[in-house]
């Protein structure tokens, strides 16, 4: 096994877009023999599901106002919160998915060298939930992709748990819909109180990544250095797919389009569908603070046709002072046109 080294310029990556992507990079694209080992940290972000719905599991307007990014994963699982209080950890292998679906086999390494320290840690039963005392500090996912396959998963050591929990607000009216594949919800907890006295996150690292390759130094550790080349390849995959608010955003399960513009105060985007000339979905995401109540907008045009004077009229309902309201009705007709 050997650590694929992430960072860049010789700085660490905690770009929670670029760390999510490199794993399908890695599987799919560049193709190392062997069992390739990911150990990183995000920037405060919300990880979703390849299938799930943001409407339904994030608190949009929470996760904007706190700079908290918005991830889309290219495996399934269910909606996480990471922050620089938490590991993720990822095996990746190109040439041998034997072992795909067994969380357990993936777990163990990290289990093994927390029960060293005497942390009662276990994997939940029939889950890929890893638990101290019966509350999650680890969610586990995995992708295969021909023989290749990448599974991992979270290390919370002092995440912030009141983030998390407002951040991950579940939205009543959108699980009603039953779009996507939803989350389950469980206790979470840190490591940090049941480590030794004084082991900093920087400590817990080191400690985790010996016991890990049984080594007695860091420095012993075969490592894979990303290249000049493979960030050139992973730049261009972030433009053209894993980077863009188009997947994370608007690659949700029953909202068939998306759309964005810039306006005066920032940009805002929308979800929407049309079935059988009217609108059945529409939901709009804005990166900036709105005088008014987009949701009436929502619900005035659901079910009706998005016709010029049913969208005016509902804009105009909607009271809206941040936007303009010929600018918000023009920029909806013309990405209503273009699906229809």
């Amino acid at each position: 096994m050997y650590l694929i080294d992430i960072s860049r310029n010789g700085k660490p990556s905690y770009d929670a877009r670029v760390n999510q992507s490199l794993d399908n990079y890695f599987v799919n694209d560049l193709k190392l023999p062997g069992h390739g080992f990911m150990f990183y940290i995000n920037k405060p972000s919300v990880i979703i599901g390849r299938n799930q719905n943001v409407w339904a599991e994030v608190d949009v307007d929470y996760l904007h106002e706190h700079d908290i990014e918005l991830v889309r994963r290219t495996s399934g699982g269910g909606a996480v919160y990471h922050d620089l209080g938490n590991f993720i950890f990822e095996n990746i292998l190109t040439d041998n998915a034997d072992d795909f679906g067994d969380y357990g086999h993936f777990a163990e390494p990290v289990l093994k060298a927390l029960r060293k320290l005497n942390i009662d840690v276990k994997m939940k039963e029939n889950s890929s939930d890893l638990i101290l005392d019966g509350k999650k500090w680890s969610g586990m996912t995995m992708f295969k992709s021909g023989q290749g396959l990448a599974a991992g998963g979270t290390i919370m050591y002092d995440l912030n748990i009141e983030n998390a929990r407002k951040v991950l607000t579940e939205d009543q009216m959108e699980i009603q819909k039953g779009l996507g594949v939803r989350s389950k919800r469980s206790p979470i907890i840190n490591l940090k109180d049941f480590l030794p006295d004084g082991m900093t996150m920087a400590d817990f690292r080191e400690y985790l990544l010996k016991e890990i390759f049984n080594v007695k130094s860091l420095d012993d550790i075969e490592t894979y250095h990303m290249t000049d080349e493979d960030w050139d390849n992973a730049d261009k995959r972030l433009e053209e797919t894993y980077g863009t608010d188009a997947w994370n955003f608007g690659h949700n399960p029953g909202y068939y389009d998306y759309a964005d513009t810039e306006f005066d105060q920032g940009k805002l985007g929308i979800n929407w569908t049309i079935d059988d000339g009217k609108l059945s979905h529409l939901k709009f995401n804005p990166f900036f603070k709105v005088d008014g109540d987009l949701n009436t907008v929502e619900a005035a045009l659901s079910g009706k046709k998005p016709s010029r004077w049913n969208v005016k009229r509902a804009v105009k309902k909607a009271g809206i002072e941040t936007v303009d309201e010929d600018q918000l009705t023009n920029f909806l007709m013309s990405s209503f046109e273009k699906s229809e």
